[in-house]
């Protein structure tokens, strides 16, 4: 690990104003220094800020902080009565260990998993732009199959924002000027296009502060996960699913993906090909043609396209009995 400043933020303001990484928990960041993926020369520790409390809206959805630990997030009384395909979420990613640690800011900047990201001897257009992208023709098991780019093919790690995503969450963030801003989550994250390394759409020293989530949507909710062992690895596929069957007519689908694409993936074309019909085997394939419609497998993970539409039927199946 490189040598690197360090300075401990006693207020938003200073830590915007600081001129560094935030580090809070650190369970992806000090990988990365580690291997010298990531070379801050400054740290800057947020982990005492006022931002770990999950509050109660107006308008019955919650205001969770930036700070909150991924592990009292999953455990919150509220999480698990209304949004608790959030909390399926947060509970199938890592261990508990890693949980206590991790935070719900982090979690929504987690990097790419991606072998020839942490290899700094390989071609990696996200980690050096213009080296190359190495995972196109070679081992890819894990890698996208939507909104890829001849720069990059790697996927978006997480399971919490995939469940964010499904439940229109708002990200708060604070810029060093001081102003605020509201990102909905479908808007936060960028696809790799020619520009790989450019990720989401914060701007230099702003800061997450909070998530918010509308009040919780009708209908049932499942997320599941399909991985190479039981715990503590990655998605190959999840799904957020919520939907409300009503009058024996599906009402209302929010779904979103995990393991696919270099962001939490929605395409409203999969929730436009269920509202309205009755549950069948027949509506659930076309909600998987409009998922999978343009999907480009590159070799080793070619698996994942009838993976995603088995796993995707079977979800649709369970969230509405």
């Amino acid at each position: 690990m490189k040598s690197f400043d360090y300075a401990r933020a006693g207020s938003v303001a200073e830590a915007t104003q600081a001129g560094g990484r935030f580090i809070a928990g650190g369970t992806n960041l000090l990988d990365l220094m580690k291997l010298q993926v990531e070379t801050p020369g400054k740290l800057v520790d947020i982990s005492r800020l006022d931002l770990n409390t999950i509050d109660e809206r107006e308008d019955g959805g919650l205001t969770i902080g930036a700070l909150v630990p991924n592990s009292d997030l999953a455990a919150d009384p509220r999480v698990i009565a209304k949004y608790e395909v959030l909390s399926r979420a947060l509970l199938a990613g890592a261990s508990g260990q890693l949980r206590n640690k991790a935070t719900t800011g982090g979690n929504l900047l987690q990097r790419t998993r991606c072998y020839y990201f942490y290899d700094t001897a390989a071609g990696c257009n996200k980690r050096e732009p213009g080296s190359g992208c190495e995972a196109i023709g070679g081992f890819n098991r894990i890698h996208a199959i939507l909104g890829t780019s001849d720069k990059c093919i790697a996927t978006h790690p997480g399971d919490m924002p995939v469940a964010m995503r499904a439940l229109d969450a708002v990200i708060v963030t604070q810029k060093p000027d001081g102003d605020k801003r509201r990102v909905p989550i479908g808007d936060f994250y960028r696809l790799p296009g020619d520009t790989p390394q450019i990720e989401n759409v914060l701007e230099a020293g702003e800061l997450i502060t909070h998530v918010e989530l509308p009040a919780p949507p009708p209908g049932r909710q499942v997320y599941r996960k399909v991985r190479d062992r039981a715990s503590y690895a990655f998605a190959l596929f999840s799904v957020a699913a919520v939907v409300h069957v009503e009058d024996g007519v599906i009402a209302y689908a929010a779904l979103a993906f995990g393991g696919v694409a270099h962001m939490p993936w929605r395409n409203p074309q999969v929730e436009a090909a269920l509202v309205g019909k009755t549950p069948s085997d027949e509506a659930f394939a076309a909600a998987a043609d409009a998922l999978l419609d343009g999907a480009k497998g590159f070799g080793s993970n070619d698996f994942k396209i009838p993976l995603a539409r088995r796993t995707l039927i079977a979800t649709l199946r369970e969230v509405t009995q």
